[in-house]
Order: C-alpha cells, then structure tokens, then sequence
C-alpha cells in the first residue's frame, strides 16, 4: 500500500478531544463539487447560489374545479335567485389557445388550468348546478360523458370576489427572485422546487463515499455460528449506518483478521472507492493490535506529507486514536478504537465532522444544549479526561442510561444523547446544569 511518510508524534503527549478534531478538520477539505441530474443529487450539497428563472406559477391558474367567470355575472347570486352563465367551454390543464370568457358567460375549468382571458374569478363546482339543472352538485360531469365539449348554461348560487379561487402569477416565487442557497442539502423538497423552475442537472459536492472496516479475528459476522472465544462484529454495522445517517454513501467491509499484511491489501483494495477510511479495533497498545502495526511505519519518502499517527486522547471512552492520509491520493483514514461504545463516541466525535466538511457543509456538528442532570447519585469521572456518558434527553433533562463501560451496547441503544463531565471536573451532582450532545 502506497502512502506518505507517517505523520510523528509524542508518544507521551496526551492530546485533547479539542486538538484532535481541529488537526483532523484542518486536514480535510471538501470534495470537487460535479454536475449531477436531480435525482442522484438527493443529499448532496448545493454548491451555488440558484436563481429562479421564470416565476412560480408561471401564470395565472385555478385552484380549484369549477367555473371560470366575471365578478359582476354572479354577484348577488344565491340559491333563489342563482347566476345563469352560458358555458363557452372547457379549460383544461395544459390547455393553450384559450377561449375568451365574455358577459354572461363562463367557462368549465379544472385546477392548475390557466385562467382564460376575461374571467375574473374561479367559482368552485360545488357552489353550482355543473349544468344539470339539478342544484347543487358535489363534483363535475365526467369527460367522457360530454366528449364533445360542454355546452349549455350553468346556475351559479354563491358570488365570487375578485381573484377568488385563482393562484396568481409568482404568488409562489417570482422570476430574478434567490431559490436556494449554496450550502442546501438537497431533499426531495428542494429538488421539487428545481424541478419546477426547469433545471435538470445541478452543481453540487458529491455525498462522500465512506469505507468502513474492523479488526480483529474474534470477530464474527451475524447469522453464523459463534465459537470459543468470538463475538459477533457489530462495530462495522454501527458505523455504516452511522456513515449514512452523517451523509455518506457508505460500505461496510467484513472484518480483516489480526494480520498487518492483509489490513494492508485490504486497505489497499478499498482505496478505489473511498473518499475516507474508517478503521475499529487494533489502535491500542497490544501484541495484536493490527492497524498501528500495519500503518504505523507506512510511508513513500516521494508522497511526502501524510501517514498515519496514533495518539492518547484526554477522553473516557476512546483515549487511543489514529488520523492519517494513506495512497497516492492522500485518503484520509481514522482508526477508531474497538469497544463499540469508544468506537461510536469517535465517530460522532470526529469522523461525522470529516463527513460533513467532505460534504462541504458549513455545520458540520452535532447541536449542544444545556440540560439538567436527572440522576439519583453524583456522576464521577476521572480528572484530565472528558467523559461522554450515554444519556435520554427530553423536556430540558438528561439522565444517563448504562455505565461508563465501553462495552455497554444495550445501553448505547437507548442513549439519544451525549453528557458531557469536562475534563477539570471530577463529580456532577443531581440538579446540574451540564452540557449535552444530541445524538438523534
């Protein structure tokens, strides 16, 4: 595997959760924005400014199903004495060459059709005899009843106002006017509006696609059978869903045994497909931590400026980290340690953030409120470390749920938020205020 020189470090400096992210956040950049057709641009990030071209509607039009007509024809009209209109047509949606709608008259017309010259207002159907003579009528005669055109007169039992029933030219967005915003996500709500302003393909950052691997040779996938000593490997799955759930087109690869060669190839084999690499497990100070043995001491003296560094980290859980570029192509990867709480806290730590800046977002945190700590005893954490407990935030609390253990995944799946015991604090008592991190 080709990579740079390995990043050096202190092996005795402990850096903090603060550090860390600013060296990684620095060393990351967005990705190139590309033109995309809508639809594949769903999640990505708009990269300009978009302008609206024409105005939304582009003309006037009804809201409804009903008869287009002049206000003077059906004022004073009620059930008693309705409004007789002759019926010069039908305006349908699409309809060009519209017909005119002069005194006395009226034209049959259905919603989203444009309003044809002379009419003033549109009546709905249900305040009229649809031209059957009958009274009031609940929906419109079918097409194909009458395929031939609609004719006759119609009784009108309520008046309209001006501009009744009529969605007006640029009442959505008029023409000239800012449509999106560079930094948008596109959604289907946005990519509608794209849609109907015109534009079938747009600039904006790629989703990053994100390679997800664990370690370890314990390591078994679900739905086969466990031996002695083996668990099954949850980690890849947590932070594949993780990965999306940041943003990214994310790949989860089976987890590579306890080799430093075959860490490598796997690496190696991933780098086509990876706009960022995601590592669990082996970043500690074992015999058989594999990925600080595989990437400690890669490097290429020609690809200057990269490698991979490990590191202490102030924090509880996730003190052993490692960040680093590897490939001709300067990949970043960070190694995330193995128990699946560390490896989960490091991600919402550190790579979502990566995540989002390759996204070109410009908030590329998780949003923090103060709450009150509901416990029934204090919190203890250890001094120099800044601990992130599992907790359930609502209604301006937070209460922890499971331990401090590393290990606790039922209680992580309970948890939608983060408390976090800053590193100069040693105990919180029930009824603090603290600071929050939202998972959800």
């Amino acid at each position: 595997m080709s990579s740079a020189e390995p990043r050096t470090a202190d092996p005795d400096h402990l850096w903090s959760v603060d550090e860390h992210l600013e060296d990684i956040l620095t060393t990351v950049r967005p990705l190139e924005p590309i033109e995309l057709q809508l639809l594949d641009a769903q999640g990505c990030v708009l990269v300009d400014d978009v302008t609206v071209p024409l105005s939304l509607p582009p003309f006037d039009n009804s809201s409804m199903d009903g008869y287009a007509v002049r206000v003077a024809d059906v004022s004073g009209a009620s059930e008693e004495f309705p409004a007789a209109l002759e019926v010069v047509g039908d305006v349908a949606a699409g309809a060009a060459g519209l017909l005119r709608v002069g005194p006395g008259q009226a034209a049959r017309i259905m919603t989203g059709a444009p309003l044809p010259p002379g009419a003033e207002a549109v009546v709905p159907v249900e305040w009229t005899d649809g031209g059957l003579g009958e009274g009031p009528v609940s929906t419109m005669r079918a097409r194909s009843l009458a395929p031939d055109g609609v004719g006759g007169h119609v009784r009108v039992y309520r008046p309209a106002e001006a501009r009744a029933h009529v969605r007006a030219k640029g009442s959505d967005v008029e023409a000239g006017e800012p449509a999106l915003r560079a930094g948008t996500v596109l959604g289907p709500p946005q990519i509608a509006l794209l849609a109907a302003i015109g534009l079938g393909t747009v600039p904006v950052r790629p989703r990053p696609r994100v390679v997800v691997m664990s370690t370890g040779s314990e390591l078994v996938q679900p739905d086969e059978q466990l031996g002695d000593g083996q668990i099954y490997d949850s980690n890849s799955f947590a932070l594949t869903a993780a990965a999306r759930d940041a943003g990214a087109i994310a790949y989860r690869v089976g987890a590579v045994p306890d080799d430093a060669d075959t860490l490598r190839s796997a690496i190696e084999d991933q780098l086509v497909r990876a706009d960022l690499l995601v590592t669990t497990g082996g970043v500690s100070v074992g015999a058989y931590d594999v990925v600080k043995e595989a990437l400690s001491h890669v490097g290429d003296e020609d690809e200057p400026g990269g490698g991979v560094e490990f590191r202490k980290l102030a924090m509880q859980p996730g003190k052993p980290q490692g960040f680093g570029t590897v490939g001709a192509d300067h990949v970043p990867l960070l190694a995330l340690p193995g128990n699946p709480v560390s490896s989960y806290v490091s991600f919402e730590l550190f790579v979502r953030p990566v995540i989002r800046t390759l996204m070109g977002l410009r908030d590329v945190h998780r949003p923090t409120v103060r709450a009150t700590l509901a416990a029934d005893r204090a919190l203890t954490s250890p001094k120099g470390r800044r601990q992130f407990l599992r907790g359930v935030h609502a209604d301006g609390e937070v209460r922890p749920v499971g331990g401090a253990g590393s290990h606790l995944v039922a209680a992580l799946a309970l948890a939608d938020a983060l408390i976090v015991v800053p590193e100069d604090t040693e105990s919180v008592e029930p009824g603090a205020e603290v600071e929050v991190v939202l998972l959800g």
